[in-house]
């Protein structure tokens, strides 16, 4: 019986020892990835928000940037394997003490969970957790109050539909230009693109050459798109169920892709990357039948080499080539058209170098935005020359504020960042373009107005037509107070982004 006993007791003595030796192996790995991880996410993204956080958990990660996954990789698995074996080793230095091979082991499973909370309680400081759930249980009625139903107002378009070709300039600031054209540097990084805004009608914040704000919701490329062509922020409660296998974005508010497939026009977007990265093609199949031309179409109809691959999929340069094709293509049909594209070589971290690319800066980032400034302004040139082109309006827009981590550090302290724009050929001028305070979401009645199309109170979603004398929504209040609005749990933005647990009641009513 004794020696039962005893048998039990090595038993249960040999599993809490094993089970403690596994955590003192397995905790200082986790606790030293958990740091590793969360100081190159900090580092990789600034500015970065619990928004955007929350949408990127819940929306398929497919078509990530490879070099983005190798870079995590390689900068936070090694340190968290150096520690593992290090932690190994004291371990097994320490096996044949009776005092230390219990104390090192406790020791390190200690320091471990320290350094870990540690570090997730600096991460969830800098994200402002605590404020996030706050907002997000705090109830607003500022979505609600502000938003003009585009179902309810009236919409006219001309008898002769214009054409529009939409560019998404991917991080592309008004900021890059020089001092002397309004920018913040001393040299002109983007000399074409500030030609542009000179030669053609540009909204600004100042009375010079600027640009236009990205609120909260519309500080990633997928937020701003939506935000651009809804006129509402991009939000995911982060309680809310997994969408990751089945996205539909706000499908119960209509867009400009709903707007324009419902008078007849053909849509194309197209971008170097995969487009169900963050949800995008879905959203635009949904929101206007777009056809999806991304770099699997790409793939798929031999315009690449099935293993090409380079950046997010394919460059810049490809790209324009591309879409001259394909807008050749739709101005020879009997329908109007909407070509949007989304560039891609501009994207953080320092862009990407491609073979047009000139070494003039001796700062990658700044050549790459060059390049692009060059590129964009070839293609809006041969557009130009196109038969087409009399009846087609040109939208040249950044999506937000780049999330390059150093390139923007030295600029002047009181200079306000802000999103490049531009209207090309558009059907109407301006009452007033200069000293605007106007954002991404003021894009969406712009576009249609530039179309030529009358809007009923020069107002859709929370935008308001920047052609006109109406004042925006950060006019009307504050781009503060819109932020502090857009972050607060709204019912009304529930039930528009199709949450069924939510009373619809609140939407017909509106």
């Amino acid at each position: 019986m004794k020696n039962i006993v005893k048998s039990i007791q090595k038993g249960i003595y040999l599993i809490i020892r094993s089970l403690v030796i596994l955590l003192a192996l397995l905790l200082p790995f986790v606790a030293m990835l958990t740091t590793e991880g969360l100081d190159w996410l900090f580092s990789t993204w600034s500015d970065l928000s619990m928004d955007e956080i929350v949408y990127q958990l819940k929306t398929p990660m497919q078509g990530t940037n490879p070099d983005m996954i190798i870079d995590f990789i390689s900068t936070c698995i090694p340190p968290a394997i150096i520690v593992l074996l290090l932690s190994g080793l004291i371990i097994g230095m320490s096996k044949n003490s009776r005092i230390f091979k219990w104390i090192v082991p406790m020791l390190t499973i200690i320091v471990s969970v320290n350094i870990g909370v540690t570090s997730v309680q600096a991460a969830w400081n800098e994200l402002d957790v605590d404020q996030y759930i706050e907002d997000t249980t705090t109830s607003s009625y500022f979505i609600e109050d502000n938003y003009a139903n585009p179902n309810e107002v009236q919409i006219q378009f001309p008898e002769q539909k214009r054409n529009l070709i939409y560019i998404f300039l991917e991080s592309m600031e008004a900021t890059y230009s020089s001092k002397e054209y309004g920018g913040a540097f001393d040299d002109n990084y983007i000399p074409e693109l500030t030609a542009l805004a000179y030669q053609n009608t540009s909204f600004s914040y100042t009375d010079s050459f600027g640009g236009i704000f990205s609120p909260t919701g519309s500080t990633w490329t997928m937020g701003a798109m939506v935000a651009q062509t809804s006129g509402l922020p991009l939000r995911l409660n982060l309680r809310a169920g997994n969408i990751t296998e089945d996205i539909d974005i706000l499908p119960r508010a209509t867009t400009l892709g709903d707007i324009l497939e419902q008078q007849g026009y053909r849509q194309v977007i197209m971008f170097g990357s995969d487009g169900t990265f963050a949800g995008r093609d879905q959203y635009f199949q949904e929101h206007g039948n777009y056809e999806v031309m991304d770099y699997q179409y790409a793939v798929d109809h031999n315009w690449i080499p099935e293993d090409y691959r380079v950046w997010w999929g394919y460059e810049d340069s490809k790209l324009f080539e591309f879409a001259k094709q394909q807008v050749t293509e739709l101005a020879a049909g009997s329908q109007p058209f909407n070509l949007t594209l989304l560039t891609v070589d501009t994207h953080f971290e320092d862009g990407y170098t491609c073979s047009l690319c000139q070494n003039t800066y001796g700062n990658q980032y700044a050549d790459v935005m060059a390049c692009s400034s060059h590129q964009v302004a070839e293609f809006v040139n041969w557009v130009q020359q196109q038969p087409f082109y009399e009846n087609t309006t040109i939208v040249l827009v950044g999506d937000h504020l780049t999330m390059d981590t150093d390139f923007c550090e030295n600029i002047d302290a009181d200079y306000q960042r802000s999103v490049y724009n531009v209207f090309i050929n558009s059907a109407v001028s301006a009452t007033n373009s200069k000293t605007r305070c106007a954002t991404t979401l003021d894009m969406f009645p712009t576009t249609l107005a530039s179309l030529g199309v009358t809007i009923e109170g020069e107002k859709l979603g929370l935008g308001t037509n920047l052609f006109s004398d109406v004042s925006t929504l950060a006019e009307k209040t504050s781009l503060e107070e819109m932020d502090e609005e857009f972050r607060k749990k709204s019912i009304f933005y529930e039930v528009l982004a199709g949450n069924q647990d939510v009373n619809t009641e609140v939407f017909d009513m509106h």
